[in-house]
């Protein structure tokens, strides 16, 4: 279908094209200086130690887990309301997640207080999701975190550039993990990135990476080394160079193009007030967030598959974050049985509505015109 507005887009220019002609041409595809250059950059702008560039935001998480030691036996404390790999990547490494339910209608992020309902001695490790790119209350989960001695994953999937209290997220936790899918603020088509601060945990996750070897082909290709050992079992989940020449032309964008965003979320906002119908969330939030979705909950009166139904007439494209994991079939099967009051509602009325860094203010001014009229239509 052609959308009038999508729900996402991708600022690509030539910058992006011309780095990946540049790649191609060089012969080096595989993880190599680009791929360096990348990690080592995208450190920089996090202020952190380590990062590490890999094939998904999934493999990130899947490493983190590795690499943290979390298996069979332990559990993991973690949203519902995210996307399904987030918890996947807790079943990868043979481990059983324990969903925990978001703070409030205001803040759909992990709520500290159910986190510490859910700790037991099988806990290894709390994983927190900065939704839509607003930050969990970190200062929070980091004292229960001490106070049991667990590891924090922070999946930042959605909030690379955030920040709450000077601190970048994804640096605050003992690992964080990013994602640069095609609908992210950060885009590589493909790929993500793994960060830490910690010496020890940055070996694990080097090793993981790559089939647990202690040379990689690029250093071959340079002559450090003729051959290799292999030191743990590990994966395939390195990026190529094309994708990290990408990533790091669209690095160069990200503050500026946050900066769009979040003057589209201001001018929505501003222009929603009249729509009594729906609730925005994130209202009291006091960090620096990175927009990267913008939700709203519909109230009890207004069906909402009906309600984006009408939408897709008038073409836009909407979408929901998220269905609640517990809920899926899958994880039914699974015996997961949990009731997650507000996660629960949530999954029932949000609707997420375009936001990306090209939306003029006509093309918000229509949205929100079709977003009016359409609930008048359905309220009568």
């Amino acid at each position: 279908m052609q959308w009038k507005i999508p729900l996402s887009d991708i600022d690509l220019g030539e910058e992006e094209i011309d780095a990946v002609v540049k790649v191609l041409k060089s012969k080096w595809l595989s993880m190599g200086p680009i791929t360096e250059k990348f990690e080592n950059t995208f450190a920089e702008y996090l202020n952190v130690k380590h990062a590490f560039a890999v094939s998904s935001g999934t493999a990130a998480l899947h490493i983190a887990n590795i690499a943290l030691g979390i298996g069979r036996g332990d559990e993991v404390i973690l949203p519902s309301l995210t996307f399904v790999a987030t918890s996947n990547s807790v079943l990868y490494a043979g481990a059983k997640p324990v969903f925990a339910d978001i703070t409030s209608y205001d803040d759909f992020t992990i709520s500290p207080d159910d986190i510490q309902n859910k700790i037991t001695s099988r806990t290894k490790a709390i994983i927190v999701v900065h939704y839509g790119g607003y930050m969990c209350d970190m200062n929070a989960i980091l004292e229960i975190a001490q106070d049991y001695g667990v590891f924090v994953i922070e999946d930042s999937a959605h909030a690379v550039g955030a920040e709450i209290s000077g601190r970048k997220a994804g640096t605050i936790g003992d690992i964080g993990c990013f994602s640069f899918f095609s609908n992210k603020n950060l885009v590589t088509g493909e790929g993500g990135m793994i960060v830490t601060n910690n010496d020890e945990i940055a070996e694990k996750i080097k090793s993981i990476r790559s089939h647990g070897m202690t040379i990689l082909t690029w250093d071959r290709h340079r002559g450090y080394a003729h051959s290799y050992d292999v030191i743990n079992l590990g994966f395939n989940y390195r990026l190529n160079e094309m994708a990290s020449a990408i990533g790091l032309a669209q690095l160069k964008k990200l503050d500026e193009n946050n900066r769009k965003r979040m003057l589209i979320t201001e001018k929505y906002k501003k222009l929603l007030r009249r729509v009594y119908e729906i609730y925005i969330p994130f209202n009291n939030y006091r960090g620096k967030p990175s927009y990267h979705i913008f939700p709203i909950l519909l109230s009890d009166e207004i069906p909402r598959q009906e309600f984006m139904e009408k939408l897709k007439e008038k073409g836009i494209q909407t979408s929901i974050h998220y269905p609640p994991i517990h809920l899926f079939t899958y994880y039914r099967k699974l015996g997961f049985r949990e009731r997650l009051q507000k996660t629960e509602y949530v999954g029932k009325h949000e609707v997420t509505l375009p936001l990306y860094p090209m939306l003029e203010d006509s093309d918000i001014e229509y949205i929100v015109d079709m977003v009016y009229t359409t609930i008048q239509e359905m309220i009568g």
